[in-house]
């Protein structure tokens, strides 16, 4: 199906309403090129953070910063995120506006969640261990990488919740659906990101 009209045909939308049009399908290459740039990104900062790991300037080292119950618990919240966000996915291909618009909802109830932990954390860090974006090159490094991501996940929240509102306004159409597929990629993404963050920072910032 190549219709480029907003509505759906017989009142009905197709399996995979995202790709149902060119439009459509030319917002998913377009955005997976987005991603491969983000991709080369990030992995530049993580480069950056594991060459100035070690460089402390004798401030607090990795092993004695990190709190990894604070981390871990951020961790499950947004994997779950990740999760309700396939779920919208599926309410989507069923055509459910309403079931849609919840799982996005509590998606980005669960990114605010995550962002307050990271926060809380940042708080801790420079008021009670003097950590803060100039003590180190190490500290440098931290805050540009994981303050980088936390930035990504405000932006997914705000677009997230600018297409709830848009599903409400126009309702679930073949030129709705591109967007909440679109957004949901993202938001995988920055999960991604998020576990080689996880792993990269903390978990090795801890046994090294």
């Amino acid at each position: 199906m190549t219709t480029s009209h907003a509505e759906p045909v017989n009142g009905k939308l197709p399996h995979e309403p995202e790709k149902a049009t060119l439009e459509g399908r030319n917002k998913l290459i377009g955005f997976w090129l987005f991603l491969g740039g983000e991709t080369v990104l990030f992995g530049t900062l993580f480069a950056t953070f594991l060459a100035l790991r070690g460089q402390t300037n004798e401030g607090p080292t990795a092993n004695e910063l990190f709190h990894l119950p604070l981390v871990a618990a951020a961790t499950f919240i947004l994997l779950v995120s990740s999760l309700t966000s396939v779920f919208a996915i599926q309410a989507m291909h069923r055509g459910k506006r309403n079931a849609l618009a919840l799982w996005l909802g509590i998606t980005v109830v669960l990114g605010l969640g995550f962002l307050g932990l990271e926060i809380y954390e940042f708080y801790e860090y420079v008021k009670h261990k003097e950590f803060g974006m100039t003590t180190s090159a190490f500290s440098s490094a931290f805050y540009t990488l994981v303050g980088f991501h936390g930035a990504h996940v405000a932006f997914g929240i705000v677009w997230i919740g600018i297409i709830i509102g848009q599903l409400f306004k126009k309702g679930l159409t073949v030129v709705t659906a591109p967007k909440v597929y679109v957004s949901a990629m993202y938001w995988h993404f920055i999960d991604v990101v998020w576990v080689f963050i996880f792993t990269v920072v903390y978990l090795l910032g801890k046994v090294g």
